[in-house]
């Protein structure tokens, strides 16, 4: 591409219209957004130079007051994920139906109006970063600038300032939705637009959150990991019948008791346990997390999660999700340490990735032969240069945007059985974040029994939904 074809570089996008099931009618905008940079060199201005194109799928409803209608700019994690879980799980106007753990359906899956979809009250613009779904960069240009903490951010940010300002929403109230590591963005957005642009937002949505990843590193001298996570390892091993008849929020209250309590005052004491101590440590642990009492032991008390994954039905000669423990699966060598897949992850890639080709095409009217990058290793290694010899938080980030804007709001999403970021962790790192109480009070929580997508498990789905449209709407429930 010549200097001048890629100066003339374009958006490209398309629009469509469309119908709710409840009759209104709305417009589908799909394609790529171009990101330019402004170039000086010497002092001297010279000009906008294009550096990436960025797809988005926007969605607004026609006729409404684009003062009082809320919009949401939505994405999800990875780093290396497209914005299709969301898109087709929970928020959009069209679902994926995949079946369940369990019961999972057959190829060539389903997809079928979403009733509940967030649009009813919320215009909605689903983003995919650099390198993602059809995003990639300008010809000649650098990948490595938007596989980062900082890039990802400003490239994210300029995406959603630049359809703000193009669509007349400066007014409208806005909102953040992100999933796993997009709610590291979104807490890092919330803060970035603000001090950047002044762009205040009125909530973020943090669903399947870790804004602290000290939570879940499983480092050597790192404690505080073991215990947030056996919890989790309670509500797998309940859902797979290893509690016997107890019901699951009595396993949940006793394992988080022992988490915050005796496990991490045994884990802190190391060797001046004394042999009782360590015993009934061992016996309690491996009672939690459905486990043998030699394998606890064997691993000094400290159940690393994919080991757990691949260990607590190694019985059955079965491994469980990571993703979300409810699923199972089968290793080539069932006396492996760790497991070579995760089943949930290959129950949802096939529906979700046959969903989102089919319905950006032949439904939405985009045509783009490049391969839509569901979840792609081409982001990394992804840079975290910004916490050189420091662990990855985000939670001051958010804290600050609070203070900032004190009518900012929280909504923080969990899975029960969500092995990749479990709601413990979300609650410790919210019981620490920088804010005072009043602000704190503007954060709520709800639980799921279901894994990191809970909207794949449709009682969560529905539950999530309303819960989802309550906060926009500013309703208590």
């Amino acid at each position: 591409m010549s200097e001048e074809s890629k100066q003339s570089l374009a958006d490209n996008l398309v629009t469509t219209s469309h119908t709710l099931p409840s009759g209104q009618s709305y417009t589908a905008t799909t394609g790529t957004m171009v990101l330019r940079e402004e170039v000086v060199t010497d002092g001297k201005f010279e000009g906008l130079r294009p550096k990436a194109e960025v797809f988005v799928t926007a969605y607004t409803l026609d006729g409404a007051e684009p003062l009082s209608r809320p919009v949401t700019f939505a994405f999800n994690g990875g780093p290396g994920s497209s914005s299709v879980w969301l898109h087709l799980g929970v928020l959009g106007p069209r679902r994926v139906v995949m079946g369940d753990a369990g019961a999972l359906l057959p190829p060539p899956y389903g997809l079928v109006d979403n009733e509940e979809s967030l649009l009813q009250v919320s215009d909605l613009v689903f983003i995919d970063p650099v390198s993602t779904g059809y995003s990639r960069v300008a010809e000649g240009e650098k990948t490595e600038p938007y596989h980062g903490f900082a890039g990802d951010l400003e490239s994210v940010g300029e995406v959603i300032r630049l359809w703000t300002t193009r669509n007349g929403r400066w007014m409208s109230p806005k909102f953040l939705a992100g999933e796993s590591y997009g709610t590291v963005r979104a807490a890092g957005l919330a803060d970035h637009l603000q001090s950047r642009y002044g762009m205040y937002f009125n909530g973020v949505i943090l669903i399947s959150s870790v804004l602290d990843y000290i939570t879940g590193e499983f480092n050597d001298g790192n404690d505080l990991a073991y215990a947030l996570y056996l919890p989790t390892y309670a509500a797998i091993a309940h859902h797979h019948g290893l509690h016997g008849d107890r019901p699951l929020a009595e396993v949940l209250r006793e394992a988080e008791e022992y988490a915050s309590g005796e496990y991490l005052w045994a884990l802190t004491r190391g060797n001046r346990l004394t042999a009782e101590e360590r015993s009934e440590a061992v016996a309690r642990v491996a009672a939690l997390a459905g486990l043998s009492e030699d394998y606890v032991d064997r691993v000094n008390l400290r159940i690393e999660h994919i080991r757990f994954f691949t260990e607590v039905l190694r019985p059955r000669r079965q491994v469980v999700g990571r993703l979300d423990g409810r699923f199972t699966g089968w290793d080539p060598d069932s006396g492996r340490e760790h497991f070579t897949a995760d089943p949930s992850m290959d129950a949802i890639m096939g529906p979700y990735s046959a969903a989102l080709n089919h319905y950006l095409r032949t439904e939405l009217g985009y045509a783009n032969d490049l391969p839509y990058e569901i979840l792609t290793s081409r982001v990394q290694p992804w840079s975290y240069k910004e916490f050189e010899n420091a662990h990855v938080q985000v939670a001051s980030n958010l804290g600050a945007a609070m203070r900032a804007n004190p009518h900012l709001r929280v909504h923080v999403a969990c899975g029960y059985h969500d092995g990749a970021t479990p709601y413990f962790a979300a609650e410790h790192t919210f019981a620490h974040l920088p804010v005072p109480a009043e602000l704190a009070a503007r954060i709520e929580f709800r639980y799921y029994e279901a894994g990191h997508m809970m909207y794949v498990h449709e009682p969560s789905r529905l539950a999530q939904s309303a819960h989802l449209a309550a906060f926009v709407l500013g309703e208590q429930t």
